[in-house]
């Protein structure tokens, strides 16, 4: 073990930099409530609202790696948006932004040099500019349209240096900035999905029960009419644990499994002369094709069953779902 290493120590220290972040965080809910910072929050959400454009975020060094973060959760949220680093855009990058955008700077002193450089360059293509700072007598301050003051009374660090408190802060008050606007947008979980289709959540709301369900010569079906004899080789080759039951006009009026089998032979009758219809469940369980696999997720697990037979609007058998089905597809 490192010699000057102490373990009470590092964790008192630990608590400690936790309690000053919450209390700076905390702080900055209070601040937001009232003006000047109350005033500067709705003119933000306004300006960001009204963008035709984009949202450019820029920012340096610590204020930098916030304001990547930042532009992410704009574009994941509704609001197109990317992160542009202030050295590069004095050197070309500032062509990406156009009159129409919305300018979102970070620095917590305020008097960042790259990005003093560019933004008279930025006022002067009619973008607004929101800074987002911890001086409000600082030059960016006084250059923006809206000035959010994140300011903290101290930073985490020991040496009150390095930014800790300060970043945080900006943090949460840039996630504060972008939920105000997402739900001004009438942003919903669709939205979030068709921006997020590899996550779990898109899986769940854009996968459609037609697109995971078997169809063709995978469904099982039986007439109403056959043995009991008859359907089980369709079970056991479709193998889904069951075989829908359908009428002349290929609607379902019935679903017979492996458990209804059981059951019957526990009361010794013949497999031969039974018919299906005598001993299927009738009106089964159904959902429709352009229903959500999540739907069909729900509707199993509410009445506690495997397999599920879609139909179409006409009640005809259009496919058969069961759960390995909807594991496969990742929607479980």
């Amino acid at each position: 073990m490192i010699a000057n290493f102490n373990p009470d120590q590092a964790l008192a220290l630990g608590r400690e930099t936790l309690l000053i972040e919450a209390e700076a965080v905390l702080v900055l809910a209070e601040r937001v409530r009232t003006q000047p910072l109350s005033d500067a929050f709705v003119r933000s959400v306004g300006l960001l609202l009204e963008c035709n454009g984009r949202v450019v975020v820029s920012g340096i060094g610590k204020s930098g790696h916030i304001a990547r973060k930042l532009a992410a959760t704009f574009a994941s949220t509704g609001t197109p948006a990317f992160f542009v680093h202030p050295a590069e855009a004095s050197h070309g990058d500032l062509g990406m932004v156009t009159r129409e955008d919305v300018f979102v700077a970070l620095s917590n002193s305020g008097e960042t040099s790259e990005l003093l450089t560019i933004v008279p360059l930025i006022k002067r293509t009619g973008a607004k500019l929101i800074a987002m700072t911890g001086n409000a007598d600082s030059a960016l301050a006084k250059l923006a349209d809206a000035h959010l003051d994140a300011r903290v009374e101290k930073e985490a660090c020991p040496l009150n240096l390095a930014p800790t408190a300060s970043t945080t802060a900006a943090l949460a008050l840039g996630d504060a900035l972008a939920v105000a606007v997402l739900e001004a947008r009438g942003f919903g979980p669709e939205d979030f999905a068709r921006s997020h289709p590899g996550g779990a959540l898109g899986r769940k709301l854009l996968t459609h029960v037609s697109d995971v369900m078997r169809t063709g010569d995978q469904v099982p079906r039986t007439r109403a009419d056959a043995s009991v004899a008859e359907a089980l080789p369709e079970i056991t080759a479709k193998r889904l644990g069951m075989t829908v039951v359908v009428d002349d006009a290929d609607r379902a009026i019935g679903i017979f499994t492996d458990g209804d089998l059981r059951r019957m032979l526990e009361q010794r009758s013949d497999i031969k002369t039974t018919k299906v219809a005598e001993v299927m469940t009738a009106n089964p369980r159904s959902i429709a094709p352009n229903q959500l696999a999540a739907e069909a997720v729900e509707l199993m697990e509410r009445h506690r069953i495997m397999q599920v037979a879609v139909v179409d609007a006409q009640g005809k058998l259009a496919g058969a779902l069961n759960l390995h089905d909807l594991f496969a597809a990742r929607v479980i």
